[in-house]
């Protein structure tokens, strides 16, 4: 059981979690607005503080190598009033998933395989990590219960537009 201290420390930030091209840097942008907090995208401060875009990383390091320098970044968030647009491997990092979980409420933004695939370019170019041979399906399949595990709220983001996906959540937070 959480107690009130416990409760007020977790809303003083948002992270959204979940599969690329589930909107959570777009959700968060307004989301931030709404809320008037700041907001962070994790792929970008990786970007600067490596000096390298996501799939030059993965290219670089590989995808075990990528997860680790995504990992500890993300682990090293130190915000407030923010909300947090993650990569969508970044579930795979337990430390940084248990540090975003103390400092802020973690939204799952959950989307149907037919509806990411339409929204999705060339996983690489994006810094999408995947097994060779693994398909976007494959991937969706095996990152659910990861983002499941981490998630204090769940939002099905089927059949709503942007504003729908925000108010949901911002009536969630409240709850929280």
């Amino acid at each position: 059981m959480r107690d009130r201290k416990d409760e007020q420390k977790m809303k003083k930030n948002v992270t959204l979690i979940g599969m690329p091209g589930s909107g959570k840097s777009t959700v968060g942008v307004v989301l931030a607005k709404v809320l008037g907090y700041h907001f962070v995208d994790s792929d970008l401060v990786i970007q600067e503080q490596t000096g390298k875009l996501l799939h030059e990383l993965i290219t670089e390091y590989g995808d075990e190598g990528f997860l680790e320098i995504e990992n500890k970044v993300n682990a090293g968030l130190q915000v407030e009033k923010s909300v947090i647009a993650t990569g969508g491997s970044a579930v795979f990092g337990e430390e940084a998933m248990e540090h975003l979980r103390e400092i802020s409420t973690v939204v799952y933004l959950k989307l149907s395989y037919p509806n990411l695939k339409k929204r999705l370019g060339d996983l690489k170019k994006r810094g999408v990590v995947l097994k060779p041979g693994q398909t976007l399906e494959d991937l969706l399949e095996y990152r659910t219960p990861y983002y499941e595990k981490y998630a204090h709220v769940v939002v099905d983001e089927e059949d709503m537009d942007i504003r729908g996906v925000v108010e949901t959540i911002t009536s969630l937070l409240e709850e929280v």
